[in-house]
């Protein structure tokens, strides 16, 4: 009952108390029983979940008790209920015959009001703001705790000598109670003497009769002791305060120097303690590891959103695009090479006349700190993967929408559109590298620019409801735009081509495919001295839905793609129908085609998939990827496979050696979790609705199914001999199965109830008794799973424990992968690689990072590596520790990284830092 307080009418409400706004929206509540708890799932959605009773093991600042005041108002007594800001004295937990010196007291207490994003989530959760406003809790303890601090703080020595002085070897907590840390809210102070004890009350009406006085402060000692001796992190304050003090046996209360060490998240102090095989802790060295990775296979193609990004090379390669990264996809020999100079996600793609430039364009993006990074073009050789022009760098706004180059003088020029508000138009010389011309375009969008084929001096650009005619004069645009006349406008011109009689055509969103030419000058509409326009002269019926794509064949021939009827169609040069087809519908609409010679096409369509095929033999799937963020990644106990599962619904099993997708099944939610039984035969995946089930890997069928809360599951973990499983939640829970029948049936053993945050990573330890925990709030918890998913209050005795896997993202081992200053949200995931030599870490700033096992020292060196474009959700190694998984979350990318070792050769390592960017700076490229 200490988060009750009581109403003025005499009945009794519960509190909720605010979170923490953190990264991406996530919030860490702060809560030990909830009548109504805020969490977040995975993409950012407030959850709500009603009625959960936990205890206290969050560090809470301070609690609640129903008080009860004598108010003298108006010459009358009466007895009236209200809410009073109390105030919690670590020294009432102190024994009745020990009392802390002035100045060594720490204060902990509830400050009314709170901060604006807290208000208006308040108002969200609440339906609006007549409700009272609540109190956010803080910590006059935590107020002087910089975040960068990364050491045991020290003991203040006080001049008047009242400081007991410290036991040798014990570890210490400053704790400063200067005037600036007691808010001005806290009333008026006043010492109340009770026998030798000097205790400090907040004090904002009379206390009445001494003895009931007494009697309270009895009452208020005894449940403070309690709080404290449920709650670790308080507890933990608790026996550094009454060490300092010396306290007579407090033997959980000291410990000798090196047996701990703090790291601070978001002002938290969080206690790692060193295992005993570690004898000097600041002797210990950070070095890189040996070890490094190569971008050795990617797996997704960005058809989703994007427009003409997919071409056929004479070498017999693929050029398309996902992520950061360019890959140059072999459709015969089925290799993969990648070139990897973006910073940040392309957007944009052609190719030279030359059929060997290739011109590619990314986005702007933000380095760690938030701040906008420049985008550019990069100008590169296909065959060498040599960048040979950077166009424009901070001449560009937000990003590069469209490239083309020009085609009647070989290529001389680029054309560029790019993402601000009035997409602005620019034509650079691609010799030199500079700024020929430019203009405002549109303040709608642009879905595509192009030279004119035989008129480098005419441009078109097409996009929501316009066709521009651009013409180039002395580095001076003039504009005409393409008008409707008796046909209806379109919403969107979504693509256009030149034909070889010079007409241009093009596909909008009604279906159609309408042929554009010059016509004399309308004086009677347009006035005396109206110039030539550019109009329809013929409309051609093409799809149902609109029409994506167009491209023209070497022999006069057109084709286009349907988006709603998914239809090619092959077209004669008089726009005469001659052939179609229609792709699955698994795979989406037709995005963009590529032709490989006068019969095979390549196809890339909405649902991030590449096609190859004919119009007489159908399309297969070459190139396939997930269409939504994903988080759940398994890697098989035994077999060069994998499973990815995410927002898309898709659960999909992946082959490592052959580079391809084996399976694919389709969920009524989506998945956010996965892992492999032992015995290699089933795969367990938590769903966004608390919702599990267990797959089995030959025949796809569902062989279990259980439902564990109503909020998302985090993570799942089998004990290393297959007997247990342990589902992390989002409701604050791990529910533990007993498991049996080769990972066919599950029996709820037990649940381990602690947590005062969501679950976000689990581990294991060998002998498959104990499990280790994250939860939202930087909890680390430790369990007796055989002793019954007990709790285990002394986190000291886990300190030698050994783990099966370590993906947990807090602990000592890997307290070296943090940032100074993290805020808590800058790592996603974590995984040890199964010889225990490495860890990779999945971080919020699109790298991936490679560090050495352990490393549990502060600004551990590592090597990082780009190609992401988006937060890297998760890692995973396989199971021979071969190769190493990366999986991004918005940009529905999959980078399989081959690990190297420090006995391969030298040619294999050059290449690996060719390919990669590797420092041994734990701190994220920023470009």
């Amino acid at each position: 009952m200490l988060n009750q307080v009581c109403c003025s009418d005499g009945c009794t409400s519960s509190r909720k108390l605010s979170s923490s706004s953190a990264v991406d929206g996530i919030r860490h509540p702060a809560t030990s029983q909830l009548s109504e708890s805020v969490a977040t799932n995975a993409n950012g959605h407030v959850v709500s979940t009603e009625h959960r009773t936990k205890p206290a093991t969050l560090d809470r600042s301070t609690q609640t008790e129903p008080t009860l005041l004598q108010v003298q108002e108006a010459g009358q007594d009466r007895l009236t209920l209200s809410r009073r800001v109390q105030s919690l004295h670590l020294e009432d937990a102190l024994f009745p015959s020990e009392s802390l010196p002035e100045g060594t007291r720490a204060k902990l207490h509830r400050v009314p009001g709170m901060e604006e994003e807290d208000e208006e989530q308040e108002e969200d959760e609440e339906g609006g703001g007549e409700q009272e406003k609540e109190l956010t809790w803080t910590s006059l303890v935590e107020e002087p705790i910089q975040p960068t601090t990364m050491r045991g703080l020290q003991r203040e020595d006080f001049q008047d000598g009242s400081c007991s002085p410290e036991e040798p070897g014990s570890a210490s907590v400053s704790l400063r109670t200067s005037d600036q840390n007691l808010s001005a809210r806290s009333g008026p102070l006043s010492t109340i003497q009770e026998g030798q004890k000097t205790l400090v009350r907040r004090n904002s009406e009379k206390l009445g009769n001494p003895e009931r006085q007494r009697k309270r402060l009895d009452k208020k000692a005894a449940s403070s002791a309690n709080l404290l001796t449920r709650s670790p992190s308080l507890e933990n304050r608790a026996k550094e305060l009454v060490a300092s003090a010396g306290s007579p046996g407090s033997r959980r209360g000291t410990y000798s120097q090196g047996q701990s060490i703090k790291m601070f998240i978001r002002g938290r102090p969080i206690t790692m303690y060193v295992p005993s095989n570690i004898q000097n802790y600041e002797d210990l060295k950070m070095e890189p590891p040996s070890e490094r990775l190569d971008l050795d296979w990617v797996y997704g193609y960005r058809g989703r959103d994007c427009r003409a990004n997919l071409y056929f090379l004479p070498t017999g390669e693929a050029v398309y695009f996902i992520a950061c990264v360019i890959v140059l996809y072999h459709i015969n020999n089925r290799t993969q090479r990648h070139y990897r100079k973006h910073t940040d996600c392309v957007r944009c793609l052609t190719l030279h006349p030359d059929k060997v430039r290739v011109a590619s364009g990314q986005t702007a993006g933000v380095d760690k700190d938030g701040k906008p990074l420049q985008p550019c073009v990069h100008i590169w050789d296909s065959t060498t993967l040599v960048t040979l022009q950077q166009i424009g760098l901070g001449a560009f706004q937000r990003g590069v929408g469209s490239v083309a180059f020009s085609f009647a003088d070989s290529g001389a020029f680029l054309c560029v559109i790019d993402d601000s508000n009035e997409h602005m138009l620019s034509v650079w010389d691609c010799t030199k590298g500079t700024k020929h011309a430019e203009i405002k375009s549109t303040n709608e969008a642009v879905f595509a620019v192009e030279f004119n084929p035989s008129d480098s001096t005419n441009i078109i650009t097409c996009g929501k409801s316009h066709v521009y005619f651009w013409t180039l004069n002395g580095g001076q645009f003039t504009k005409k735009q393409g008008i409707f006349g008796k046909y209806k406008k379109p919403k969107f011109i979504q693509c256009f081509v030149f034909s070889l009689t010079g007409d241009v055509l093009t596909g909008d969103s009604e279906g159609n495919i309408l042929t554009w030419g010059k016509s004399a000058a309308d004086v009677k509409t347009l006035g005396k001295g109206a110039k030539e326009t550019f109009q329809i002269m013929r409309q051609t019926r093409a799809h149902e839905g609109s029409v994506f794509t167009l491209w023209t064949l070497h022999g006069g021939g057109l084709l286009s793609g349907g988006g709603k009827d998914r239809k090619i169609i092959r077209w004669s040069a008089d726009l005469a129908p001659e052939r179609e087809c229609e792709i699955p519908e698994k795979y989406g609409a037709v995005r963009t085609i590529a032709d490989v010679d006068e019969e095979e096409l390549l196809v890339g369509t909405t649902r991030n998939a590449i096609l190859r095929g004919t119009f007489s033999d159908g399309f297969v799937a070459i190139v396939q990827g997930h269409v939504d963020e994903m988080w759940g990644l398994a890697t098989h106990p035994s077999q060069n496979i994998f499973l990815t599962c995410g927002h898309d619904r898709q659960v999909c099993l992946w082959n490592t050696e052959e580079h391809k997708l084996d399976w694919c099944i389709t969920l009524e939610e989506y998945g956010l979790c996965a892992d492999f039984c032992p015995n290699g035969s089933v795969v367990s995946v938590g769903l966004s609705t608390g919702r599990w089930m267990v797959l089995d890997l030959l025949t796809r069928e569902v062989v279990s199914e259980s439902t564990d809360g109503n909020e998302q599951l985090s993570v799942m973990r089998y004990s290393p001999d297959g007997s247990f499983l342990a589902v992390g939640s989002h409701d604050n829970f791990i529910y533990i199965y007993n498991v049996t029948e080769s990972g066919r049936r599950y029996i709820r053993f037990g649940k381990c109830n602690g947590h005062s945050s969501f679950i976000t990573h689990l581990d294991w330890s060998k002998d498959g008794k104990y499990i280790m925990s994250n939860s939202g709030d930087y909890e680390i918890l430790y369990w007796d799973i055989a002793a019954g998913c007990k709790l285990l209050r002394n986190r000291y005795e886990s300190k030698d424990r050994e783990w099966a896997s370590y993906t947990c993202v807090l602990g000592f081992h890997v307290m070296g992968v943090w940032l100074e200053g993290s805020d808590g949200t800058d790592i996603n995931a974590l995984c040890r690689s199964h010889d225990e030599r490495m860890v990779a870490v999945a971080d919020d700033f699109c790298k991936v990072h490679l560090f050495q096992y352990p490393c549990p020292k502060p600004k551990a060196p590592s090597h990082r590596y780009e190609g992401h474009g988006s937060h890297v959700t998760n890692v995973c190694f396989t199971h021979s520790d071969s190769h190493l998984l990366s999986m991004g979350g918005k940009d529905t990318c999959i980078l399989q990284w081959k690990v190297f070792g420090a006995g391969d050769s030298r040619e294999r390592l050059a290449s690996a830092s060719v390919s990669s960017t590797s420092t041994s700076s734990p701190e994220p490229v920023t470009g």
